[in-house]
C-alpha cells in the first residue's frame, strides 16, 4: 500500500488528531491545563454543556473513529480531571461501543467498509470466525491500550456474539484500557504543565 493510499484512508483521523492536538496546545499556551483557576474559567465559559460536548465527543469518536480514542481520553483527563475525566471517558467509549456494535449488526459489512480498508477489514473479520477465540481476542483488545478495539466493536455487531454478552465484555474491559490512558495522561500532563 502506497503513502498516498494510507494517507487517504486515514485522512480523518490524521486531521482530526492535528485539530485536537493543536487546541491542545492553545489550552497550554493560554494556561488552561497549568492553572486551576485557568481550567475552571474556561470550563465555567463553556458552562454546563462542556461535560456533555466532552461525552458526546467521546461516543461518536467510538461509532466514526476519526481521532484516536486514546488522544481523546487525554483530553478528558486534561479537561475534567482523572476522576471525572475518567468517568466520562467511560461513559462515552460505552455507550460508543453499543452504538457500533447495533449499527454493525442492523447495516452489516457495508457500514464497517464505510469507515475502514478491506484490507484491514479482512485482516480483522478473520477473527469473527474463530469463535470463542474471538471472543478472548476481543476482550484482550478492550482491555489493552493501543488495540484496534473500536475496529473490533463493529466486527463483533457481524459476529453472533449476544448484545447481552458484548455489553459485559465492555462494560468489564473497557476501564483497564482507560485507566491507563488516564495515568498516562495525567503523567504527560502534569510534565507539560511543567514546561510551560
Amino acid at each position: 500500500m502506497t503513502l498516498t493510499k494510507r494517507f487517504e484512508e486515514n485522512k480523518l483521523t490524521i486531521i482530526g488528531t492535528a485539530i485536537l492536538l493543536l487546541l491542545l496546545a492553545i489550552g497550554f499556551q493560554s494556561g488552561i491545563f497549568s492553572s486551576r483557576e485557568a481550567m475552571e474559567q474556561f470550563l465555567r465559559q463553556t458552562g454546563v454543556l462542556a461535560p456533555l460536548c466532552f461525552l458526546l465527543l467521546q461516543t461518536v469518536q467510538v461509532v466514526i473513529p476519526v481521532v484516536p480514542g486514546g488522544v481523546s481520553c487525554i483530553i478528558g483527563v486534561a479537561m475534567f480531571g482523572p476522576l471525572y475525566g475518567f468517568f466520562l471517558n467511560y461513559a462515552g467509549m460505552v455507550t460508543g461501543s453499543v452504538i457500533s456494535f447495533l449499527l454493525a449488526r442492523h447495516y452489516g459489512q457495508t457500514f464497517l467498509l464505510k469507515f475502514v480498508s478491506e484490507e484491514t477489514f479482512q485482516k480483522y473479520i478473520s477473527w469473527a470466525e474463530k469463535g470463542k477465540k474471538f471472543d478472548i481476542f476481543f476482550l484482550l483488545a478492550l482491555i489493552l491500550p493501543g488495540m484496534p478495539d473500536d475496529l473490533l466493536c463493529l466486527i463483533a455487531g457481524l459476529t453472533s456474539m449476544s448484545l447481552k454478552k458484548y455489553l459485559v465484555f465492555t462494560l468489564l474491559g473497557r476501564p483497564f484500557s482507560l485507566l491507563a490512558y488516564s495515568l498516562s495522561g495525567t503523567l504527560i500532563l502534569e510534565n507539560l504543565t511543567a514546561l510551560f
